[in-house]
């Protein structure tokens, strides 16, 4: 078993992760971009570090943040569709490098559902990958470009849409009209269920695959948001029906036979 983990990217998942790690018993190094987040993280007896990625450099002290780490935690999201120039994938290749340096041998990447196309399928773990969003392309990219390391051993974890705490999707889509896709499967998966899913890859020693990472419930786009809305006593959005829906079923399976993983949240509960 491990004995320090690094968690790069404390933010709504990845601070919670960093304090499970220490109830577990591990040293943990917790990396942040936020200079306000450095007490916060402190506080929980995480090893508080700022770093901030760029695409040529690391700005922070990444060398003292990976020294002695046994596993690291990538989770830092791609912010693309707020800078379209943003180059997530050089980021990732400037990572991968220190990653090399500091001779780390397992590295768990934070991925997206999002390198899966909306063809009205039901995706699994094999499920031939075709992203047509810049995001979900470039997501793709940096999985195959850790993947094909071999000075480590990458896990991939696919997440579907993230809610859990005061995070809940229907919040943002709160009366808003004429919604695509009403018909679409509704992928989800709470914050607790991959909290726990990160740490049973790091007890059951499961490296260098992929995982997809998603709640078994899939009611519609409309259904869901609706009845969400209702109950946080919120405006519902309305839906249009002018267009077929387009969207994908996720499929964990890998995640429930390998990882032996029974969801806390399979209903999508809040």
């Amino acid at each position: 078993m491990p004995k320090k983990i690094a968690v790069l990217g404390c933010g709504w998942l990845g601070f919670p992760l960093a304090k499970s790690f220490v109830e577990r018993g591990y040293q943990v190094n917790g990396a942040t971009t936020s200079v306000d987040k450095i007490l916060d993280i402190a506080h929980q007896k995480i090893n508080p570090f700022l770093i901030a990625v760029h695409k040529h450099h690391v700005e922070g002290n990444i060398s003292y943040f990976l020294q002695d780490v046994d596993v690291l935690i990538l989770n830092i999201p791609p912010r693309i569709r707020k800078n379209s120039e943003a180059n997530y994938i050089s980021k990732i290749k400037t990572l991968s490098e220190k990653i090399e340096q500091a001779n780390i041998k397992k590295v768990i990447f934070a991925s997206s559902t999002s390198v899966y196309n909306n063809k009205n399928t039901i995706v699994n773990d094999d499920t031939p990958t075709c992203p047509t969003t810049e995001s979900g392309k470039q997501i793709l990219a940096s999985e195959q470009l850790l993947q094909s390391n071999a000075h480590f051993k990458t896990t991939v974890i696919r997440f579907a849409g993230l809610y859990g705490n005061d995070r809940h999707p229907v919040k943002s889509l709160s009366g808003k009209e004429n919604i695509a896709n009403p018909n679409a499967a509704v992928n989800l998966i709470h914050l607790d269920d991959c909290v726990e899913i990160i740490n049973s890859v790091i007890e059951k020693d499961f490296w260098g695959v992929t995982f997809n990472a998603c709640a078994p419930m899939h009611p519609t786009r409309k259904d869901f948001y609706t009845s969400e809305a209702k109950k946080l006593n919120i405006k519902p959005p309305t839906f249009s029906n002018t267009a077929e829906s387009k969207g994908k079923t996720i499929t964990s399976s890998f995640v429930e036979e390998q990882l032996v993983h029974q969801f806390k949240f399979p209903n999508l509960e809040y």
